[in-house]
């Protein structure tokens, strides 16, 4: 299992810069990346404290494997609605139409 260090924490931002306007991507996929695809939730985690590191990386567009949202995220919904994103009647990402294809 990969640990949370820096150089973790970094090679989840430059993945996430990558991610396309109006697309969002899973954090199983950017777990597998950057060649962590058994560290879906570590990535959660990494994103979760990663505080001023994340300042203008596009964060908001990760989501879950079922297109849910991060919760205690408010504003995450907003921000992908404003880039064109569709949420389906349950309040997830459409993924079949949004995921970033990478």
């Amino acid at each position: 299992m990969a640990k949370l260090d820096e150089d973790f924490l970094f090679a989840v931002l430059e993945a996430i810069a990558e991610i396309p306007y109006g697309k969002v991507a899973t954090y199983g996929q950017i777990a597998t990346l950057i060649g962590k695809e058994r560290n879906a939730r570590l990535v959660g985690k990494a994103l979760q404290i990663s505080g001023l590191y994340a300042d203008g990386y596009p964060c908001y567009r990760v989501v879950n494997s079922s297109g849910r949202l991060a919760p205690g995220f408010d504003a995450q919904e907003a921000l992908l609605k404003e880039e064109g994103v569709a949420f389906k009647e349950n309040g997830h990402v459409d993924l079949k139409n949004y995921q970033w294809g990478a």
